[in-house]
């Protein structure tokens, strides 16, 4: 079953989607500044066993922008493209896109499962904080016209990526498509909360998978502390996997913990 649509989120905002595949439904957020088809990689391997489901955020792509923006408008969108689906779905979020899964879960939107890969939590020691103000630093850059030095801003400053590997990653397709879409950064700081781990555990089945020793320092301590909030959710680590994981090593993982 493959098509595309558009659904209406409850503030009115259209929210643009595709569907492909046959199985359970499950829903592939996009992460970091990018639209749905930065998911068409793993969209591609999973669809043979699970009816799969992607949508640009507010604000990214075809999908629509109504001001003000709020973390409630996200999970509202979610919550849109889940009655879509028949109103039950299960949710993978990559990186941010993790964090963002789970605070919709606890907000009630009708998730019936949660993966995640390397969701960035900061726990104290780990790294230095984030600044409290970097969506509002993104958003400087991009009304002076330079979106991709907020993007700069963000993997560098933010995430704290190497900034040999940043520099590497200027001019290229992949970082022009980011900056194009750089105000989602902007929404995204909205609803992420400086990266603190949520207060509570929703009581879903959830998956947290990350690279193992390839994971950032810090990013493996956040994965530490959320194993310790969320104790019966199922761990795994992708040895040799980079944050970027690779489409096909963890497809099997996410196939079966959806198709159970």
């Amino acid at each position: 079953m493959t098509g595309m649509g558009t659904v209406i989120s409850a503030d009115g905002t259209p929210i643009d989607f595709d569907r492909t595949g046959s199985g359970p439904p499950v829903v592939v957020l996009s992460a970091g500044p990018n639209d749905r088809s930065s998911s068409r990689p793993l969209v591609d391997v999973l669809k043979p066993f699970l009816t799969v489901y992607t949508y640009d955020h507010r604000g990214r792509g075809r999908s629509g922008d109504t001001s003000p923006h709020t973390a409630e408008r996200e999970f509202e969108d979610l919550a849109a493209v889940i009655a879509e689906a028949g109103g039950s779905a299960g949710v993978f979020g990559h990186s941010g896109s993790g964090n963002i899964a789970l605070d919709a879960a606890l907000h009630g939107v009708p998730i019936s499962r949660i993966a995640m890969y390397e969701p960035p939590y900061v726990v104290e020691g780990a790294r230095s904080a984030i600044p409290p103000d970097w969506g509002m630093t993104v958003q400087r850059a991009i009304d002076a016209g330079n979106p991709g030095e907020g993007i700069y801003y963000w993997l560098a400053e933010v995430i704290e990526v190497p900034a040999e590997f940043v520099t590497q990653m200027r001019g290229t397709p992949f970082w022009d498509g980011m900056s194009a879409q750089a105000q989602g950064l902007v929404y995204d700081a909205e609803v992420l909360r400086g990266f603190t781990l949520p207060s509570a555990a929703p009581d879903v089945p959830a998956l947290v998978l990350d690279g193992g020793g390839m994971a950032l320092p810090w990013v493996r301590a956040g994965i530490d502390a959320l194993l310790e909030l969320l104790p019966g959710a199922r761990h795994e680590s992708l040895e040799g996997q980079p944050h970027d994981v690779a489409p096909d090593a963890i497809a099997p993982v996410l196939i079966k913990f959806f198709a159970e």
